[in-house]
């Protein structure tokens, strides 16, 4: 019996000292600093909104926000909008041609990524994008999305693109359905995990974003403007899409060039076309662009989807 108590009260004393030495080693590690985690930067936003302007809305010399300015203005004050600059052109004779400004947008915005990304490992991204700005934005969501970026999917929030001149049918849309597809032509594996999370809009007769699925002269027109700068990554996208243009828009184009009356013929037809599209303004339209039974405008339910993001806990 007593052998039991010696061995009971020797226990409890080596276990008062081994507890001592864990809480002085403890104490000596909190000092140090060893094993803490290290806190994020002061500047490090909740949510960092990446934003890709327009066609000629921007510059590389003399960076501006265009119609992107109306969505991320009064934004929540955890969010931080970076915005874009590229060159912002369409032809030769303005400095450099549609596919080598879109990929010096794409560049840009994913090096602010992975910069913000690296430093700060909570924060959350959304990016945005109009017109040219959309097909930047949009592609790499499509990046990140398909397993192929500099961050996962998971830390994207919200990819908002408006008027997309690569929205595919199958992309979600704010407002009411529009036929047709981008002039560009859809992405090769959409926008992968992160589908769910994209939100595209298009006004009817923006030809940008809706070029009827049989108007051979506005898809060709579309697909040879991607590949004035091949990009590797988007090599299976051309394939798509001339792939597309074959089944959908090479018969009856082809039907219409053969049926067109001689002093009218398809491609004046076509040019015609696209001189009353520019003249519609409706390509500039979106923040008077109604898309809801409440009034809201494309550029407002934008902005408003952007802060209810910012604000939902991650």
């Amino acid at each position: 019996m007593r052998s039991f108590k010696t061995t009971a009260r020797s226990r409890k004393v080596a276990g008062g000292a081994l507890a001592a030495v864990l809480a002085a080693a403890a104490g000596i590690l909190t000092a140090t600093g060893a094993p803490g985690a290290q806190a994020a930067p002061a500047d490090c936003p909740g949510l960092n909104v990446i934003a890709v302007p327009g066609t000629w809305e921007t510059s590389k010399d003399a960076p501006k926000q265009g119609m992107l300015a109306q969505v991320t203005r009064g934004l929540p004050g955890t969010v931080r909008t970076d915005y874009v600059s590229y060159p912002a052109t369409a032809f030769p004779w303005d400095g450099e041609v549609y596919g080598h400004s879109k990929r010096e947008a794409v560049n840009a915005a994913r090096a602010m990524i992975a910069g913000t990304a690296a430093r700060c490992a909570a924060t959350r991204f959304a990016l945005i994008g109009y017109s040219q700005g959309a097909d930047a934005a949009g592609d790499l969501a499509s990046e990140i999305g398909t397993g192929l970026g500099v961050i996962p999917p998971d830390r994207v929030a919200a990819v908002g693109l408006v008027s997309d001149p690569r929205r595919s049918p199958t992309d979600a849309i704010v407002g009411p359905h529009v036929p047709g597809t981008g002039a560009g032509g859809a992405r090769a594996g959409g926008f992968g995990w992160l589908s769910p999370k994209v939100r595209t809009f298009c006004a009817a007769g923006d030809l940008y974003c809706s070029v009827p699925t049989d108007d051979l002269a506005g898809r060709s027109a579309g697909l040879l403007t991607q590949l004035t700068a091949e990009d590797p990554l988007q090599i299976p996208s051309y394939l798509l899409t001339l792939q597309s243009i074959l089944a959908e828009a090479l018969m009856p184009g082809w039907s219409a060039i053969m049926s067109a009356p001689s002093d009218n013929p398809t491609h004046e037809q076509w040019l015609r076309q696209v001189q009353q599209f520019l003249a519609s303004g409706v390509h500039q339209s979106y923040p008077r662009y109604v898309v809801d039974g409440n009034g809201t405008t494309a550029t407002a339910w934008l902005r408003n989807w952007l802060s209810d993001t910012a604000n939902e806990n991650p």
